[in-house]
């Protein structure tokens, strides 16, 4: 996202940016490694989230550039709109049911789509009308540390080492690219 900043918006992040990505990103390395110890084979669902992974990156540089002409609650409307448009189509296109299911699954995907997505969504979008993309995206790799850590507390999950200690650097990586800028940044500018 960093790179993808400098080239095409003519931004270049500053240093503590760089260094908190190696950290979290050094972080990441060290849960996939250790989980790729356990499963190796690399599939369709691997593919698709790497598909996944770089429609987001775009999705969050648009989202940063229409945020500076629109606020977050219109933004988030005409998301939502076109992408449930979108999503239709597909659906039907491809013969997916697209029944309504009953009793406490329903319930699970009302609190999904509403707490998950849309309040995710709102705080994403929000976000982006204050931080710059770059600074957003970094942000959401704190993702699987959280996870991991509500897991263990919430449903007992042991955390293993490898997760706590590249958690850790996760952490740690976000807080330092959170960083403000110094004066001795500004000349890297």
């Amino acid at each position: 996202m960093g790179l993808l900043t400098w080239l095409i918006f003519r931004r270049k992040p500053h240093s503590s940016f760089w260094l908190g990505l190696v950290m979290a990103l050094g972080g990441s390395l060290v849960i996939l490694w250790a989980d790729l110890g356990k499963h190796t084979q690399f599939g369709v669902g691997d593919l698709m989230a790497l598909g996944a992974a770089a429609c987001f990156a775009v999705y969050l540089l648009v989202t940063e550039k229409i945020r500076e002409k629109i606020g977050t609650l219109t933004f988030l409307r005409l998301a939502m709109l076109s992408s449930t448009a979108a999503l239709l189509i597909i659906n039907l296109f491809l013969g997916v049911s697209l029944r309504v299911p009953q009793g406490r699954t329903l319930w699970a995907v009302l609190g999904l789509g509403l707490i998950s997505q849309l309040g995710g969504y709102l705080a994403l979008t929000y976000a982006l009308g204050h931080l710059p993309a770059t600074v957003t995206s970094i942000s959401l790799l704190s993702q699987g540390p959280l996870t991991a850590l509500m897991a263990a507390l919430l449903l007992g999950e042991p955390l293993t080492i490898p997760q706590m200690v590249g958690g850790t650097l996760v952490l740690a990586g976000v807080g330092l690219a959170h960083r403000q800028r110094h004066p001795e940044d500004e000349a890297n500018v």
